[in-house]
Protein backbone atom coordinates (compact mmCIF):
# COMPACT_ATOMS: atom_id res chain seq x y z
CA UNK A 1 0.00 0.00 0.00
CA UNK A 2 0.99 3.81 -0.66
CA UNK A 3 1.68 5.39 2.00
CA UNK A 4 1.20 8.86 0.02
CA UNK A 5 -1.86 10.98 1.95
CA UNK A 6 -3.72 11.08 -1.03
CA UNK A 7 -3.61 7.67 -1.95
CA UNK A 8 -4.51 6.23 1.52
CA UNK A 9 -7.18 9.27 1.40
CA UNK A 10 -8.86 7.38 -2.26
CA UNK A 11 -8.06 3.82 -0.51
CA UNK A 12 -10.81 4.83 2.31
CA UNK A 13 -12.85 6.17 -0.39
CA UNK A 14 -12.80 3.29 -3.24
CA UNK A 15 -16.15 2.66 -5.26
CA UNK A 16 -18.65 1.42 -3.17
CA UNK A 17 -16.50 0.86 0.09
CA UNK A 18 -16.78 2.31 3.16
CA UNK A 19 -15.62 2.64 6.80
CA UNK A 20 -16.19 0.35 10.16
CA UNK A 21 -16.49 2.78 13.25
CA UNK A 22 -15.79 0.09 15.54
CA UNK A 23 -14.44 2.76 18.24
CA UNK A 24 -16.43 2.63 20.63
CA UNK A 25 -15.40 3.55 24.01
CA UNK A 26 -15.33 0.87 26.71
CA UNK A 27 -17.99 2.91 28.79
CA UNK A 28 -20.43 2.73 25.34
CA UNK A 29 -20.03 -0.32 24.03
CA UNK A 30 -20.54 -1.50 27.44
CA UNK A 31 -24.30 -0.34 26.70
CA UNK A 32 -24.70 -1.68 23.70
CA UNK A 33 -23.02 -5.56 25.43
CA UNK A 34 -25.90 -4.49 28.16
CA UNK A 35 -28.86 -4.52 25.46
CA UNK A 36 -27.89 -7.99 24.50
CA UNK A 37 -27.31 -9.43 27.98
CA UNK A 38 -23.09 -9.70 27.54
CA UNK A 39 -20.75 -8.82 30.22
CA UNK A 40 -18.22 -6.72 28.80
CA UNK A 41 -14.58 -7.33 29.48
CA UNK A 42 -11.28 -7.07 27.39
CA UNK A 43 -11.91 -10.68 26.33
CA UNK A 44 -15.74 -10.33 25.11
CA UNK A 45 -14.64 -6.94 23.42
CA UNK A 46 -12.29 -8.56 21.33
CA UNK A 47 -14.40 -11.91 20.67
CA UNK A 48 -16.97 -9.37 19.13
CA UNK A 49 -14.81 -7.21 17.08
CA UNK A 50 -12.70 -10.74 15.69
CA UNK A 51 -16.25 -12.14 14.52
CA UNK A 52 -16.32 -8.82 12.20
CA UNK A 53 -13.06 -8.61 10.97
CA UNK A 54 -12.84 -11.86 10.12
CA UNK A 55 -16.31 -11.64 8.37
CA UNK A 56 -14.73 -12.04 4.81
CA UNK A 57 -17.30 -11.10 2.25
CA UNK A 58 -18.06 -7.89 4.52
CA UNK A 59 -14.09 -7.15 5.11
CA UNK A 60 -12.46 -7.89 1.71
CA UNK A 61 -15.92 -6.40 -0.64
CA UNK A 62 -17.24 -3.38 1.19
CA UNK A 63 -15.07 -2.13 4.01
CA UNK A 64 -12.07 0.01 3.04
CA UNK A 65 -10.71 0.84 6.67
CA UNK A 66 -11.79 -0.03 10.13
CA UNK A 67 -11.76 2.90 12.81
CA UNK A 68 -10.59 1.60 16.25
CA UNK A 69 -10.42 2.26 19.98
CA UNK A 70 -6.64 2.21 21.73
CA UNK A 71 -7.24 -0.93 23.62
CA UNK A 72 -8.73 -2.69 19.98
CA UNK A 73 -5.49 -1.76 17.80
CA UNK A 74 -3.29 -3.31 20.36
CA UNK A 75 -5.28 -6.43 21.12
CA UNK A 76 -4.56 -10.00 19.85
CA UNK A 77 -6.97 -12.49 18.44
CA UNK A 78 -7.72 -15.62 20.45
CA UNK A 79 -5.42 -17.15 18.12
CA UNK A 80 -2.60 -14.47 19.13
CA UNK A 81 -2.56 -12.62 15.90
CA UNK A 82 -2.66 -9.37 16.04
CA UNK A 83 -6.21 -7.76 15.32
CA UNK A 84 -4.67 -5.05 12.68
CA UNK A 85 -3.49 -8.07 10.97
CA UNK A 86 -6.39 -9.56 10.37
CA UNK A 87 -7.98 -6.08 9.16
CA UNK A 88 -4.67 -5.73 6.81
CA UNK A 89 -5.26 -9.28 5.63
CA UNK A 90 -8.57 -8.14 4.21
CA UNK A 91 -7.49 -5.47 2.50
CA UNK A 92 -8.47 -2.84 4.73
CA UNK A 93 -7.20 0.05 6.14
CA UNK A 94 -6.82 0.09 10.38
CA UNK A 95 -7.45 3.66 11.69
CA UNK A 96 -7.44 4.92 14.87
CA UNK A 97 -10.10 7.64 17.12
CA UNK A 98 -7.77 9.77 18.93
CA UNK A 99 -9.66 12.33 20.47
CA UNK A 100 -10.37 12.15 24.50
CA UNK A 101 -14.42 13.39 24.37
CA UNK A 102 -16.54 16.29 24.48
CA UNK A 103 -16.39 18.13 27.73
CA UNK A 104 -18.55 21.07 28.73
CA UNK A 105 -17.27 24.41 27.33
CA UNK A 106 -16.42 26.71 30.22
CA UNK A 107 -18.62 29.74 30.33
CA UNK A 108 -21.19 28.32 27.74
CA UNK A 109 -23.73 26.15 29.16
CA UNK A 110 -24.75 23.30 26.61
CA UNK A 111 -21.89 24.04 24.89
CA UNK A 112 -18.83 21.21 24.00
CA UNK A 113 -15.60 21.16 23.10
CA UNK A 114 -13.11 18.32 22.34
CA UNK A 115 -10.49 17.50 24.49
CA UNK A 116 -7.10 15.50 23.18
CA UNK A 117 -4.55 17.74 21.44
CA UNK A 118 -1.91 17.69 24.55
CA UNK A 119 0.66 14.42 23.67
CA UNK A 120 -0.80 13.95 20.65
CA UNK A 121 2.10 14.09 18.79
CA UNK A 122 3.59 11.51 20.20
CA UNK A 123 0.49 8.96 20.90
CA UNK A 124 0.30 9.33 16.63
CA UNK A 125 3.67 8.39 16.41
CA UNK A 126 2.42 5.49 18.40
CA UNK A 127 -0.55 5.09 16.47
CA UNK A 128 1.50 5.03 13.26
CA UNK A 129 4.18 2.10 14.70
CA UNK A 130 0.87 0.30 15.45
CA UNK A 131 -0.03 0.27 12.05
CA UNK A 132 -2.72 2.78 11.74
CA UNK A 133 -2.44 4.92 8.52
CA UNK A 134 -5.74 7.06 9.34
CA UNK A 135 -7.38 8.61 12.68
CA UNK A 136 -10.50 9.93 13.74
CA UNK A 137 -11.06 13.33 15.58
CA UNK A 138 -15.34 13.95 16.76
CA UNK A 139 -16.29 17.54 17.36
CA UNK A 140 -19.92 17.55 18.84
CA UNK A 141 -22.13 20.45 17.84
CA UNK A 142 -25.28 20.53 20.04
CA UNK A 143 -28.44 22.40 18.89
CA UNK A 144 -30.70 24.18 21.52
CA UNK A 145 -32.10 27.10 19.62
CA UNK A 146 -33.95 28.67 22.80
CA UNK A 147 -30.17 28.14 24.84
CA UNK A 148 -28.40 29.94 21.97
CA UNK A 149 -26.69 26.54 21.52
CA UNK A 150 -24.18 26.35 20.02
CA UNK A 151 -22.64 29.11 19.86
CA UNK A 152 -19.89 30.99 17.50
CA UNK A 153 -17.13 30.58 20.38
CA UNK A 154 -18.46 26.44 20.38
CA UNK A 155 -17.92 26.38 17.07
CA UNK A 156 -15.13 28.30 16.54
CA UNK A 157 -12.98 26.28 19.19
CA UNK A 158 -13.81 22.86 17.82
CA UNK A 159 -12.73 24.12 14.07
CA UNK A 160 -9.46 25.29 15.65
CA UNK A 161 -9.16 21.66 17.17
CA UNK A 162 -9.72 19.35 14.34
CA UNK A 163 -7.34 22.16 12.28
CA UNK A 164 -4.07 21.18 14.71
CA UNK A 165 -5.77 17.63 15.00
CA UNK A 166 -5.35 17.80 11.34
CA UNK A 167 -2.27 18.80 10.79
CA UNK A 168 -0.91 17.01 13.67
CA UNK A 169 -2.13 13.56 11.94
CA UNK A 170 -0.51 14.76 8.53
CA UNK A 171 2.99 15.46 10.23
CA UNK A 172 2.85 11.76 10.92
CA UNK A 173 1.75 9.99 8.02
CA UNK A 174 -1.59 9.96 8.96
CA UNK A 175 -4.67 10.75 7.18
CA UNK A 176 -7.15 12.70 9.62
CA UNK A 177 -10.98 11.98 9.71
CA UNK A 178 -12.19 15.27 10.56
CA UNK A 179 -15.62 14.65 12.22
CA UNK A 180 -17.88 18.22 13.24
CA UNK A 181 -21.24 16.06 13.99
CA UNK A 182 -24.12 18.65 14.19
CA UNK A 183 -26.26 16.32 16.26
CA UNK A 184 -29.51 15.56 15.67
CA UNK A 185 -31.04 15.01 18.95
CA UNK A 186 -33.05 18.11 19.19
CA UNK A 187 -36.20 19.45 18.35
CA UNK A 188 -35.12 21.61 15.47
CA UNK A 189 -36.16 21.70 12.04
CA UNK A 190 -33.94 20.35 8.78
CA UNK A 191 -33.55 24.22 8.00
CA UNK A 192 -32.00 24.83 11.57
CA UNK A 193 -29.69 21.89 10.85
CA UNK A 194 -28.87 23.61 7.74
CA UNK A 195 -27.76 26.90 9.03
CA UNK A 196 -26.01 25.15 11.90
CA UNK A 197 -23.75 23.07 9.71
CA UNK A 198 -23.00 25.67 7.24
CA UNK A 199 -21.82 27.70 9.81
CA UNK A 200 -19.42 24.62 11.74
CA UNK A 201 -18.24 23.60 8.15
CA UNK A 202 -17.14 27.40 6.82
CA UNK A 203 -15.77 27.57 10.12
CA UNK A 204 -13.95 24.01 9.74
CA UNK A 205 -12.51 24.68 6.37
CA UNK A 206 -11.16 28.07 7.22
CA UNK A 207 -9.34 26.91 10.31
CA UNK A 208 -8.18 23.13 7.97
CA UNK A 209 -6.69 26.06 5.48
CA UNK A 210 -4.89 28.20 8.26
CA UNK A 211 -3.23 25.41 9.37
CA UNK A 212 -1.73 24.52 6.33
CA UNK A 213 -3.40 21.03 6.01
CA UNK A 214 -3.56 19.34 2.60
CA UNK A 215 -6.96 19.24 1.79
CA UNK A 216 -6.01 16.13 -0.10
CA UNK A 217 -5.32 13.82 1.99
CA UNK A 218 -8.32 14.44 4.76
CA UNK A 219 -11.84 12.95 4.48
CA UNK A 220 -14.44 14.54 6.12
CA UNK A 221 -16.85 12.57 8.29
CA UNK A 222 -19.69 15.27 8.57
CA UNK A 223 -23.48 14.60 9.58
CA UNK A 224 -26.46 14.41 6.90
CA UNK A 225 -28.61 17.39 6.77
CA UNK A 226 -32.03 15.98 8.92
CA UNK A 227 -34.61 17.68 11.34
CA UNK A 228 -34.21 16.92 14.95
CA UNK A 229 -35.30 13.54 16.40
CA UNK A 230 -37.54 15.95 18.82
CA UNK A 231 -39.46 18.31 16.55
CA UNK A 232 -41.25 15.26 15.39
CA UNK A 233 -40.76 15.61 11.68
CA UNK A 234 -39.06 12.84 9.55
CA UNK A 235 -36.89 14.47 6.60
CA UNK A 236 -37.90 11.89 3.03
CA UNK A 237 -34.61 10.88 1.50
CA UNK A 238 -34.77 13.47 -0.71
CA UNK A 239 -35.27 16.26 0.79
CA UNK A 240 -32.06 14.62 3.10
CA UNK A 241 -29.93 14.47 -0.06
CA UNK A 242 -31.55 17.65 -1.94
CA UNK A 243 -30.43 19.78 1.06
CA UNK A 244 -26.90 18.01 1.92
CA UNK A 245 -25.75 18.52 -1.31
CA UNK A 246 -26.71 21.75 -1.55
CA UNK A 247 -24.88 22.59 1.88
CA UNK A 248 -21.71 20.96 0.50
CA UNK A 249 -21.78 22.52 -2.48
CA UNK A 250 -21.76 26.13 -0.63
CA UNK A 251 -19.09 24.94 2.02
CA UNK A 252 -16.97 21.98 1.08
CA UNK A 253 -13.46 22.42 -0.85
CA UNK A 254 -13.79 19.84 -4.22
CA UNK A 255 -10.02 19.48 -2.88
CA UNK A 256 -10.41 16.78 -0.37
CA UNK A 257 -10.05 13.41 -0.43
CA UNK A 258 -13.71 11.94 0.14
CA UNK A 259 -16.74 12.19 2.69
CA UNK A 260 -17.53 9.52 4.87
CA UNK A 261 -20.71 10.47 6.48
CA UNK A 262 -21.67 9.81 9.88
CA UNK A 263 -24.93 7.89 10.98
CA UNK A 264 -25.62 9.59 13.73
CA UNK A 265 -28.59 7.59 16.07
CA UNK A 266 -30.19 7.10 12.35
CA UNK A 267 -31.82 3.65 12.01
CA UNK A 268 -29.64 1.18 9.96
CA UNK A 269 -32.08 1.65 6.93
CA UNK A 270 -32.44 5.24 7.65
CA UNK A 271 -29.01 5.61 7.21
CA UNK A 272 -28.91 3.63 3.89
CA UNK A 273 -31.65 5.27 2.42
CA UNK A 274 -30.19 8.66 3.04
CA UNK A 275 -26.77 7.64 1.47
CA UNK A 276 -28.53 6.08 -1.30
CA UNK A 277 -30.64 9.02 -2.19
CA UNK A 278 -27.41 11.06 -2.23
CA UNK A 279 -25.65 9.40 -4.23
CA UNK A 280 -28.16 8.68 -6.78
CA UNK A 281 -28.58 12.75 -7.85
CA UNK A 282 -24.54 12.62 -8.42
CA UNK A 283 -22.35 13.45 -10.23
CA UNK A 284 -20.81 15.07 -7.35
CA UNK A 285 -17.62 16.73 -6.94
CA UNK A 286 -16.33 14.14 -4.05
CA UNK A 287 -16.88 10.45 -3.59
CA UNK A 288 -19.44 10.22 -0.96
CA UNK A 289 -19.69 7.19 1.21
CA UNK A 290 -20.11 5.29 4.56
CA UNK A 291 -18.48 5.72 8.28
CA UNK A 292 -21.20 3.93 10.22
CA UNK A 293 -21.18 2.00 13.75
CA UNK A 294 -24.17 1.30 15.13
CA UNK A 295 -25.66 1.66 11.53
CA UNK A 296 -23.21 -1.52 10.92
CA UNK A 297 -23.12 -3.36 13.65
CA UNK A 298 -26.83 -3.03 15.54
CA UNK A 299 -27.86 -6.32 13.22
CA UNK A 300 -24.66 -8.64 13.91
CA UNK A 301 -24.90 -7.66 18.04
CA UNK A 302 -28.03 -9.02 18.05
CA UNK A 303 -27.35 -11.65 16.02
CA UNK A 304 -23.71 -12.63 18.03
CA UNK A 305 -25.45 -12.92 21.63
CA UNK A 306 -21.96 -13.33 22.52
CA UNK A 307 -21.86 -16.95 21.74
CA UNK A 308 -19.31 -18.61 19.54
CA UNK A 309 -22.63 -20.89 17.82
CA UNK A 310 -23.31 -17.10 16.19
CA UNK A 311 -20.73 -16.15 14.96
CA UNK A 312 -22.13 -17.24 11.16
CA UNK A 313 -25.38 -15.65 11.66
CA UNK A 314 -23.49 -12.61 13.33
CA UNK A 315 -21.16 -12.54 10.06
CA UNK A 316 -24.01 -12.84 7.51
CA UNK A 317 -26.25 -9.95 8.99
CA UNK A 318 -22.98 -7.97 8.87
CA UNK A 319 -22.40 -8.51 5.41
CA UNK A 320 -25.71 -7.67 4.35
CA UNK A 321 -25.66 -4.30 6.10
CA UNK A 322 -22.43 -3.70 4.77
CA UNK A 323 -23.25 -4.72 1.13
CA UNK A 324 -26.73 -2.84 1.50
CA UNK A 325 -24.32 0.30 2.24
CA UNK A 326 -22.23 -0.28 -0.23
CA UNK A 327 -24.82 -0.08 -3.11
CA UNK A 328 -26.10 3.17 -1.50
CA UNK A 329 -22.81 4.41 -2.01
CA UNK A 330 -23.07 3.83 -5.37
CA UNK A 331 -26.55 5.40 -5.48
CA UNK A 332 -28.17 1.69 -6.35
CA UNK A 333 -29.73 0.63 -3.15
CA UNK A 334 -33.54 -0.39 -3.20
CA UNK A 335 -35.40 -0.81 -0.41
CA UNK A 336 -36.61 -4.66 -2.06
CA UNK A 337 -33.42 -5.89 -1.32
CA UNK A 338 -33.98 -5.14 2.66
CA UNK A 339 -36.58 -7.73 2.07
CA UNK A 340 -34.87 -10.43 0.41
CA UNK A 341 -32.45 -11.00 3.54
Amino acid sequence: MSERLEDIAAAMVADGKGLLAADESSGTIKKRFDVIGVESTADSRRDYREMMFRAREAMTRYISGVILYDETIRQKAADGTPLVDIIKATGAIPGIKVDAGAKPLAGYPGDTITEGLDGLRERLADYYKLGARFAKWRAVIDIDVARGVPSATSIGSNAHALARYAALCQEAGIVPIVEPEVLMDGAHDIGTCYEISKATLTKLYTELYAARVVLEGTILKPNMVLAGKKSGNTSSPEEVAEKTIKLFRETVPAAIGGIAFLSGGQSDEEATANLNAINAIGPHPWKLTFSYGRALQAAPQKAWGGKAANVAAAQAAFAHRARMNHLAALGKWQPELEQAA
